[in-house]
């Protein structure tokens, strides 16, 4: 079957393709009846404007740049469907582009979605730091990161205070006399862990202390379950252990459980970034309700904003908040 152009409805009318095109785009210079002349041609030939063609005539694509990172596909799932369903509800349309550590730099990805005409980009990097937001400031082009707080002229961003997080949560520990609190260093989320360490040490220095429990894992070793396989003992074992992610807190239960140490009854267990595979663990993890389909839905009603509002967007840093679920590995 043929498909229907923009040429057949021009010439069913009778009309330029300047014309059909100022119809499809709703220009106002049209006459009437020359509108009603089209609108009836597209109707008849069953015509669907390409949403690309109405894009370079308004100066606009309604496509939208979406930009993270290919290892954390499986944490940012619930943030790519609130993202999703928000643009759609804003008829926009969005292009995914990842980006491998080591491999794809971040602002060559940004310089190629500028050049294919996105109206903005959403940024899931929690690796961003204040230089590299200058470097995008260039682009005149509306930015949303989710992870990071920054804002500028043209930059917004969505996040969870992760040092916040950490800084209550260990003060809460040490009101009820747990001093001894671990954080195990995660290669994969540095940027994450920093605001956690910042957090727990700002919470013992206002309590008179200083926080010296951080677990960095040499780099000899390929994984955190091999190096604490060496380093938890009954005797070095921390009344509270902290991780980012569910993988490496079954790392540290499945070696407390191999040198004996019981949870949560000689050692606490709490995982940040709260999952299903936590519920599933015997004894069961307690974790953080991070709102990641909140990150992306907020994130893309952030980006509409901007690009609809321009500079009338008084709020660009927007902190979305989070809940603590206890369960069996802590008390």
């Amino acid at each position: 079957m043929k498909r229907i152009t923009i040429y057949d409805v021009a010439k069913e009318a009778d009309v330029s393709l300047a014309t059909v095109s100022r119809v499809i785009n709703g220009s106002e210079v049209v006459r009437e009846d020359t509108r009603i002349k089209v609108q009836e041609a597209i109707e008849k030939l069953g015509y669907k404007p390409n949403a690309i063609a109405q894009g370079l005539a308004l100066s606009k694509t309604t496509t939208i740049g979406l930009i993270v990172p290919e290892a954390s596909y499986f944490y940012t799932g619930q943030i790519i469907n609130g993202l999703i369903d928000v643009a759609k509800i804003y008829k926009y349309n969005i292009m995914l582009h990842t980006t491998t550590e080591g491999i794809t730099e971040m602002n060559d990805i940004i310089e190629n979605i500028i050049k294919s005409r996105v109206d903005g980009v959403v940024i899931f990097n929690d690796k961003l730091n204040k230089e590299e937001l200058n470097q995008l400031t260039r682009y005149q082009v509306p930015i949303v990161v989710i992870g990071n707080r920054m804002s500028d002229e043209t930059v917004g961003s969505v996040y969870v205070d992760y040092a916040k997080l950490a800084f209550d949560y260990a003060c809460d520990c040490i009101k009820q006399g747990k001093k001894q609190i671990a954080l195990i260093e995660d290669r994969k989320n540095p940027a994450m862990i920093k605001q956690l360490r910042e957090g727990l040490t700002r919470a013992f220095e206002e309590n008179g202390m200083t926080f010296e429990n951080y677990i960095e894992i040499p780099k000899e070793y390929r994984s955190s379950y091999l190096f604490l396989k060496e380093y938890l003992t009954k005797e070095n074992r921390p009344e509270v252990v902290i991780t980012y992610r569910d993988s490496q807190a079954m790392a540290v239960m499945n070696t407390a459980k191999e040198a004996g140490i019981s949870i949560p009854e000689e050692m606490e267990l709490v995982c940040i970034l709260d999952s299903k595979y936590n519920a599933m663990a015997r004894p069961q993890i307690s974790g953080f309700k991070i709102p990641d389909y909140d990150l992306g839905a907020v994130a893309m009603r952030l980006l509409t904003k901007m690009l609809h509002e321009e500079n009338e967007v008084s709020d660009k840093e927007i902190e979305l908040s989070y809940i603590f679920t206890p369960r069996k590995s802590t008390k």
